[in-house]
């Protein structure tokens, strides 16, 4: 239980991170982290490790990973970014957030380090650099079985990439931050090959044609073991049920049948394949079907299609790509009889704001365009300006506050629902910042309706 000393000292810490180059300043390299860690006494090579890359999906795959490890009774620790509201949520030992006191003991234990580090380099170690480092100290202190470990960015020259994994995850790789990696999906590609290590297990999603070419020579290059979605292991089905879905996975060394997943989406279902083959890959068997029903079966993904309210129903989706908008889009098309949607959508400033759009355009009724807190939310004008391009003026709505936005949408939906026999849903996407605050506002809103 956190006491509110610790608390205090939590937020003195956060701010001490925040003032630390922020995670869109990027200098790539690996000799900062490297630095780092070798004066930390290596602690990122003390447990085996799964690391997941690519576009899209890191996250709820991360969570698969970690739910079917902790079934095998591995104690697990997960480090995953960015987080929706506090970023203890980053790392995950046993399933659970790192707590207060064990996040003050773990920075105490790295700060002095920090300091030393940054008098040594002309570029201080950023604000990924230092919770990275965290992680692998908070799992190193612990101790962990197996280190679930998301690439921030890219992969090549990413913080985490100075683990040596034992199995290396790509996820679907897509366009998405540009600026960094590359501006064709070949370049960021190259960039996200460089997870895989010498001799790994690889597990690759179905990728594009020109994507899967440079993955494999890749791995060829590593002498890696490449399990390929479609070829080593399959989605076989997936059938529609309350809360989620039904899947068949045909796994690296069997198959699984009739698995109930309470995530939404093909997208998830794929997730969930590829979480099985990794796990497959790590431990060398087929798992008890058994294991896995009861591992899947707890998993959660927040704010990955989540539904957050009901009367009205608010759904909550991270989505702030073209990929993840699509495929939001798509299991909201598929899986779901709403009459209409209104969708609030906050976004960076950094993205493909016309891509998201185009997207969403063809399942969303009325938009709602608003900003996060973040310094990088793009200007609701400016956002505004681009929605009105692809919808058209009367389909758009601006409210600069995102609260305001919520409950404008909210009371919409609520009158619409009065006079309509068919059910009108919230959406709220655009980024995980506004995933994230979504989530706070919401949680009030529903207190305040409780009283």
């Amino acid at each position: 239980m956190a006491t509110p000393e610790d608390l205090e000292v939590i937020k003195v810490i956060e701010t001490a991170l925040m003032k630390r180059w922020p995670e869109n300043k990027i200098e790539p390299s690996l000799d900062r982290i490297s630095a780092l860690i070798d004066a930390l006494g290596s602690p990122h090579l003390s447990f085996p490790t799964v690391h997941i890359g690519g576009t899209n999906g890191k996250t709820s795959t991360s969570r698969m990973v970690d739910a079917l490890f902790s079934e095998l009774e591995y104690r697990t620790g997960r480090f995953t970014s960015p987080h929706l509201e506090s970023f203890l949520e980053r790392i995950s030992i046993k399933g659970e957030s790192i707590s207060p006191a064990e996040l003050i003991a773990t920075y105490n234990d790295i700060a002095l380090y920090l300091d030393l580090i940054d008098s040594r380099s002309d570029t201080p170690i950023s604000y990924f650099e230092a919770i990275t480092a965290m992680a692998f100290v908070a799992f190193a202190e612990h101790p962990v079985d197996i280190g679930i470990i998301e690439v921030g960015m890219g992969g090549d020259w990413d913080a985490t990439n100075v683990v040596q994994s034992a199995v290396s995850v790509l996820m679907p790789i897509g366009l998405d931050h540009m600026e960094y990696l590359g501006e064709t999906v070949e370049e960021i590609a190259q960039t996200k090959s460089g997870i895989i290590k010498p001799e790994s297990h690889v597990v690759l999603a179905a990728q594009e044609p020109e994507v899967a070419r440079i993955l494999l020579e890749k791995v060829g290059e590593k002498s890696a073991i490449p399990y390929r979605e479609g070829i080593e292991f399959a989605l076989i089905r997936r059938d529609i049920a309350v809360g989620g879905q039904l899947i068949s996975v045909q796994g690296i060394h069997g198959e699984y049948s009739e698995i109930y997943l309470p995530l939404h989406g093909a997208h998830q279902a794929k997730n969930a394949a590829i979480a099985i083959a990794t796990v497959e890959a790590f431990v060398g068997v087929k798992l008890d079907e058994e294991l896995v029903r009861s591992a899947f079966a707890k998993v959660a993904s927040p704010g990955r299609l989540e539904i957050l309210h009901r009367d009205p129903t608010v759904i909550v989706d991270a989505a702030h790509n073209p990929h993840g908008a699509t495929a939001l889009a798509e299991t909201l098309r598929s899986e779901f009889d709403f009459e209409s949607i209104f969708c609030v959508l906050g976004i960076l400033g950094e993205k493909d704001v016309r891509g998201v759009l185009k997207a969403l355009e063809p399942v969303v009724d009325r938009l709602v365009v608003t900003k996060s807190d973040s310094p990088r939310a793009l200007a609701v004008s400016q956002l505004f300006e681009e929605a009105v391009q692809v919808f058209g003026s009367e389909r758009v709505y601006k409210e600069e506050d995102l609260n305001l936005a919520i409950t404008y949408a909210m009371e919409q939906v609520t009158l619409i629902n009065q006079v309509s026999d068919g059910v009108s849903v919230v959406v709220i996407t655009g980024s995980v910042v506004t995933a994230g605050s979504a989530r706070v506002i919401l949680r009030k809103i529903g207190r305040l309706e409780e009283k």
